[in-house]
């Protein structure tokens, strides 16, 4: 599915309103001056005010499972804003909040 490229700069954040950072952007590559981000890099995430019964915790990373199709960084997928992924150990999605509106990829 298209969308517009995630860079380091965008606003990722879990189901519960955590905030997700990329772990390792792609450096070689940028978009309005920021490193891409590719598909086998984690996001932490901080902040996550879920607090569950159960007890196995908050947000604290999340796990990319769909990337771009054609379009690679080092030989990764990039992430775009139609990019799912899920949160760890509470099994949430996150969302892409704000991104680039320049590059899109597929």
């Amino acid at each position: 599915m298209p969308g517009f490229l995630l860079h380091a700069g965008a606003t990722v954040m879990c189901a519960h309103g955590g905030q997700a950072q990329p772990t390792a952007p792609f450096a070689r590559v940028l978009v309005n001056g920021m490193a891409v981000t590719t598909l086998p890099a984690p996001y932490v995430v901080a902040a996550c005010p879920f607090v569950p019964p159960g007890g196995n915790g908050p947000c604290v990373s999340a796990q990319w499972l769909v990337g771009a199709t054609r379009v690679l960084a080092g030989g990764m997928p990039v992430l775009l804003q139609s990019s799912q992924a899920l949160c760890a150990p509470t099994g949430t999605p996150v969302n892409i909040i704000l991104t680039q509106t320049r590059v899109s990829g597929l």
